[in-house]
């Protein structure tokens, strides 16, 4: 076989069981693209201070939930996977789970038609057209989850819609006993 045909077969082949291999690890769900790391898991939250959805005259402000932990939740009513973990905020919220939501980069009409529709699981909500407080957080899509502890410290961040499995093998340690 001619040498500069073996290049090409080679870098083929290795690159063919690359693909096999992540494959592979897809399948075994040892691998998620959602998965997206962190640097502000163990850091703390930034502050914010945003407007009200529902009284932009009002702020929604981080510093209200100090001293105990809470949920942040970015979405939006342009986002389909925002609309199909609402029903499972409902359901966090009837536990007594507090949610506070930042309505991102949408119209403020549209998220309160979202929220009349499909239920209301947030505490406060507050609006960031700008993403001048998601770029914070380093949110690059929605819907976005952080826990946030009682000292103000990031815990925990999911990316995509909040299910029962990512609630417990993410969040629910922080408010047992509650």
């Amino acid at each position: 076989m001619n040498k500069k045909a073996v290049i090409p077969l080679v870098l083929f082949v290795g690159l063919a069981a690359l693909f096999l291999y992540v494959l592979m690890q897809m399948n075994e769900g040892e691998y998620n693209p959602r998965d997206i790391p962190t640097e502000f898991i163990g850091r703390a939250a930034p502050a914010f201070s945003l407007p009200s959805l529902f009284n932009p005259a009002k702020q929604v402000s981080s510093s209200t939930y100090k001293g105990k932990p809470w949920l942040l939740n970015i979405w939006g009513s342009w986002c389909p996977e925002c609309w199909r973990e609402s029903d499972y905020l409902v359901a966090l919220k009837r536990r007594g789970i507090p949610i506070v939501g930042i309505d991102w980069r949408d119209d403020p009409a549209d998220g309160k038609a979202m929220l009349a529709r499909a239920g209301n699981p947030f505490l406060e909500v507050g609006m960031d057209p700008d993403s001048s407080m998601v770029i914070d957080y380093g949110v690059y899509g929605a819907p976005e989850t952080f826990l946030i502890d009682a000292e103000g410290i990031i815990r925990a961040k999911h990316k995509g819609a909040l299910d029962e499995r990512a609630w417990q093998e993410k969040f629910a340690k922080y408010f047992e006993g509650q």
